[in-house]
């Protein structure tokens, strides 16, 4: 729900900016490595030290390259299936970085092996519901259907938590650190309904096209008339 009302408003707010970026000559492709690469930096080297707050602000200044570089790519009118594949590998790449820069807090100074298990869920289980859907789209399927958290409603959901949570040390109610790990429990859930979801759809929607294309086979099969054979 979040990908089709946020990336639509957000295209419209960063469209000058991306048409600056392609007068500087910058290309989508640029932003997009630029970005991953900030994101990935962002997690690995806040969010294992505990520092929620600033890795949040970090994250989120180098997520809306995901954002600026299709813009841009559709301004200057050279959107490409490269571009597209490229995008949305290196969307994985930054979502594991974010889980698993939490789940190596947790594992180390964080001190929960719980919630390093829930990290490490949400991360696995983020990829394979992207998966599904792109797996059952590639064999001919629509996959009609997004799911209760897609990956914008689990960014969103972890990186608020995370910088709520990190205002802790700068002297907000410490119940505020309650939040991520309320998070990531709701998310780990949330992906796997999610993943659920996908998976009988795909199984519905598979079973109807083989039921329709056996069908379309039989009827285009001649009938066979037995032979009549006579007595000189």
């Amino acid at each position: 729900m979040l990908n089709k009302y946020a990336r639509a408003f957000f295209t419209r707010v960063l469209t000058p900016f991306a048409a600056l970026l392609l007068r500087l000559g910058v290309s989508p492709d640029a932003v997009t490595l630029i970005g991953t690469a900030g994101v990935v930096a962002g997690a690995l080297v806040f969010f294992p030290m505990g520092e929620f707050f600033w890795g949040t602000i970090t994250i989120t200044l180098f997520v809306f390259s995901d954002l600026v570089d299709g813009n841009m790519a559709r301004q200057a009118g050279v959107s490409s299936r490269w571009g597209a594949f490229l995008d949305s590998t290196l969307d994985r790449v930054a979502d594991a970085a974010i889980f698993g820069g939490l789940a190596l807090w947790y594992a180390g100074s964080g001190n929960n092996n719980a919630l390093c298990a829930v990290a490490i869920f949400c991360l696995a289980s983020g990829q394979v519901v992207s998966y599904t859907k792109a797996r059952g789209e590639s064999i001919g399927l629509p996959v009609a259907v997004n799911g209760l958290i897609e990956r914008a409603e689990r960014l969103v959901i972890t990186l608020v938590a995370a910088g709520l949570s990190g205002l802790a040390t700068f002297g907000a109610p410490s119940w505020l650190g309650l939040l991520l790990p309320i998070a990531l429990w709701v998310v780990a859930a949330g992906s796997l309904v999610t993943l659920i979801q996908r998976v009988v759809t795909v199984r519905r929607e598979s079973a109807e096209a083989d039921a329709a294309a056996a069908a379309a086979t039989a009827s285009e099969t001649p009938s066979e008339t037995p032979s009549e054979s006579g007595t000189a």
